[in-house]
């Protein structure tokens, strides 16, 4: 099969396979209406990633990428398999619309023209800002487009908002397939969907836990894996995994058991015996929390603890070898990350609903703890800097201790001294209130405390 772009493309069928799931879905549509067509916004790591999967799959094409640093696109499309030629500058949505029905892709740096193109169906946010991320997302939205959302950090800041705005538009606003919060949540809909009582769930972390990690410290390990040390120090000193879980917590109701969670060096064949209640023999004061994993055998996977409610049921449970009881882990052993993300796209545009959203009411919230001293004055960097790091709260008590969310830390100003290892708060920090994520938290915790007042 050869896609748009005149680059060979893998067939729905071949090797005497019959096509099923998705993928005939996808066939059926194609054939009425032609590939899905993605906006992309963003060609970092993930962007570049995107790019690469989607010509590799049948039934969709990206139409589109806006990026401020055109050639980082253009690189990303080369590297995919698309001919120079077939790689086409645009200023306009009309441009970017000649592009796509040429069978071209088309390079902007204006994403207002990426979301106004008609040919456009879904767009895909790679930005990694908040902010930026936020931008693409409301015009998106405003021009009638499904949004998958790859910023969580824009989703446990001011996700409750950009869901209101997605229903009033009438489109889609989805969490990204392929990472840990969706692909634990697709966990927790299975085990619903079987009657089992969900005890917790939640994600494996897959590098070391060193919480004061700065990106001087892992320079060489970056350029290694092809990364920029700043992401890389977003795993390591834990901030992913706390934004990550906060997001689950928030689209399923599960709550942290305590503040940063516990984390604890559970294997693979012991997890289920750990993460349950004390009752049951392990560390959870309550069922029904969102936790993460440091031992081995489960990362880069994801987990969902369950417990039977009849005796017959557990007694097949342990019969089938899932593990002794009266907990068990149910293991998603891998996440595709970037790889699995257009799956969303496809998902929203064919069935009109999202594969993870926030819920109405907030459930946790993603904190601000400080890594170093700080000093009045100061102006925080980005998150997996050298300034602060993530911690993971029950909403109430974040809420009732002034705690800055995450997403509002990037160039937040020092007002009073914080010492290494205290919370950042509203009242040490001040947001910049220049940005939209900012301005939109706003409104929510408006809405949040006249909800509280009533």
């Amino acid at each position: 099969m050869r896609g748009a772009s005149g680059i060979s493309a893998v067939g729905f069928g071949g090797n005497g396979l019959v096509t099923t799931g998705l993928a005939a879905e996808l066939e059926r549509w194609t054939a009425q209406h032609g590939p899905v067509t993605i906006g992309l916004a963003g060609a970092g790591q993930m962007g570049t990633d995107l790019v690469v999967q989607v010509a590799l799959m049948p039934g969709v094409r990206i139409g589109a990428v806006s990026e401020i640093d055109p050639q980082l696109a253009i690189d990303a499309a080369l590297m995919a398999g698309h001919a120079r030629d077939s790689i086409v500058s645009a200023s306009t949505a009309q441009a970017i619309d000649r592009a796509i029905e040429a069978g071209k892709i088309a390079v902007t740096e204006d994403y207002h023209a990426l979301c106004a193109s008609g040919h456009i169906d879904v767009v895909i946010d790679a930005t990694g800002s908040p902010n930026i991320g936020t931008l693409v997302s409301l015009e998106a939205m405003r021009n009638g487009k499904h949004v998958v959302l790859l910023s969580v950090e824009a989703d446990i800041t001011i996700g409750r908002f950009l869901k209101q705005e997605a229903r009033k538009a009438g489109v889609v606003l989805t969490g990204a397939a392929g990472d840990e919060p969706a692909a634990t949540v697709e966990l927790i809909g299975f085990a619903q969907s079987l009657g089992f009582e969900i005890v917790c769930a939640g994600k494996a972390k897959n590098n070391a836990f060193k919480p004061d990690a700065v990106p001087d410290e892992f320079a060489e390990e970056a350029k290694a894996r092809n990364m920029n040390p700043r992401m890389l120090v977003e795993f390591v000193d834990g901030s992913k995994t706390m934004v990550e879980m906060t997001a689950l917590a928030n689209a399923t109701g599960l709550v942290p058991d305590v503040p940063g969670m516990h984390g604890p060096k559970a294997d693979r064949d012991d997890l289920a015996q750990v993460l349950c209640t004390k009752e049951d023999g392990g560390i959870l004061s309550r069922s029904g929390v969102v936790d993460f994993t440091l031992g081995k055998g489960v990362a880069p996977g994801v987990f969902c603890i369950v417990k039977p409610r009849h005796p017959r049921v557990l007694e097949r449970m342990a019969d089938l070898k899932v593990g002794p009881g009266p907990c068990f882990a149910l293991i998603r052993p891998y996440h595709l990350t970037s790889l699995e993300v257009p799956l969303s796209a496809v998902r929203a545009v064919l069935h009109k609903r999202p594969d993870m959203e926030v819920l109405d009411h907030p459930v946790a919230e993603c904190t601000a703890v400080a890594k170093r001293d700080l000093r009045p004055g100061d102006v925080l960097g980005k998150i997996g800097e050298y300034d602060y790091r993530g911690y993971t709260m029950g909403w109430r008590d974040a809420r009732d201790s002034f705690a800055l969310p995450l997403g509002l830390a990037e160039k937040a100003r020092v007002l009073k001294p914080v010492k290494a290892g205290e919370p950042l708060t509203y009242e040490n920090c001040a947001p910049d209130e220049a940005l939209i994520v900012t301005q939109m938290r706003r409104r929510l915790d408006q809405a949040d405390a006249q909800y509280l007042a009533a």
